[in-house]
């Protein structure tokens, strides 16, 4: 355990994955309400910041956008946080980006605290996760200016360290190894407990139980942006019971087949779920956040082979496609274990 826990960083594909994928989201929600941003979180909103400041004495959060009503100021903070949910993607710096990341979706989450849906929620939560992560270790500009400064100190001389820089080193590595390590867990922990939750709670109730649960959601007014598609959806009656019936299995299932290779075919079948919910629903964000989330559990090798996949399809396709400078793995990435004394 101890070995797990200190020996190296694991899933920093994964970890990569998910600073790209919320970066991505949050940028494209920003810019999505850029047209709304005054009535959402400005000045003019009808939840007041004065109003927000209230919550905030009950509710113990906090938002960088009500330290002012200035119209300028609110109008700076959106950009500021357009620019730092760009640079998060990029994975620029990402010790720091990261937690400004974290400080953007909270305060504008807190703002609107009213308007927000369980897609916030979940995207609020791995923003504060993924600053214990190294999430720029690999897909990254960070990743990118490493291997070069590696490329061009290969051929100076190497500098010797004292034994108590090498300790403090290796010390180093460690905690953040350990860190990282730690985030990733919570982050598993964090989305088995939401499926398992969700799962269960779906079996004390009785349209679940009874199989008729979707039909009542594809006639919710408030969630059908294309009714003709929810009701062409909803004539397929046995259909859509067995979706529900399969949806309340894989929730509760989810936790307990994440050690084998059933997990696969489980990920697949919420990745449709997700989809289906984003279309027929009307809630992108909340879909994004999860399948996101759901890219956590596939294994770090997966990723590696993406590359790989990527040059045989271009060169099935007949096009150009550059070769890879160094094979993947160790090599083209800093060392990213304990180092060597």
């Amino acid at each position: 355990m101890t070995e797990l826990a200190t020996g190296r960083p694991v899933s920093l594909y994964g970890a990569s994955v998910l600073r790209i994928g919320y970066g991505l989201l949050y940028l494209a929600f920003l810019l999505r309400e850029f047209p709304h941003r005054d009535e959402i979180w400005g000045p003019d909103s009808p939840w007041t910041p004065a109003l927000a400041r209230q919550l905030f004495e009950q509710t113990g959060w906090y938002s960088i956008l009500t330290l002012s009503d200035s119209r300028a100021y609110f109008e700076l903070c959106y950009a500021l946080a357009l620019v730092t949910s760009a640079l998060f993607l990029l994975g620029w710096r990402t010790r720091v980006t990261s937690a400004l990341f974290a400080v953007v979706v909270a305060s504008f989450h807190s703002r609107a605290i009213f308007m927000t849906d369980g897609g916030d929620n979940l995207l609020l939560l791995m923003s504060l996760y993924l600053v214990l992560t190294a999430c720029g270790r690999r897909w990254s500009l960070d990743a990118r200016r490493r291997r070069l400064k590696a490329a061009a100190a290969g051929d100076a001389p190497q500098r010797e360290r004292s034994d108590r820089a090498q300790r403090l080193r290796e010390a180093r590595t460690t905690l953040t190894t350990v860190v990282h390590n730690c985030g990733m867990f919570v982050i598993a922990a964090q989305v088995c407990f939401l499926y398992g939750s969700a799962g269960l709670y779906k079996v004390q109730g009785a349209s679940w139980g009874s199989g008729t649960a979707l039909h009542y959601v594809l006639n919710l007014e408030l969630f059908r942006p294309w009714p003709a598609l929810s009701h062409l959806v909803d004539e397929h009656t046995v259909l859509i019971a067995i979706a529900g019936y399969l949806t309340v299995l894989l929730q509760v299932a989810f936790p307990f087949v994440l050690f084998g290779r059933l997990k696969y075919p489980v990920l697949i079948m919420l990745l449709g779920m997700h989809a289906g919910i984003a279309v027929l629903m009307g809630l992108p964000l909340f879909s994004g956040a999860m399948i996101v989330a759901d890219a956590v559990f596939l294994p770090d090798r997966f990723y590696a082979l993406l590359p790989r996949l990527r040059r045989r399809a271009a060169g099935r396709a007949g096009m150009p496609y550059p070769p890879s400078a160094r094979p993947a793995g160790a090599a083209s990435v800093p060392a990213q274990g304990r180092p060597a004394l």
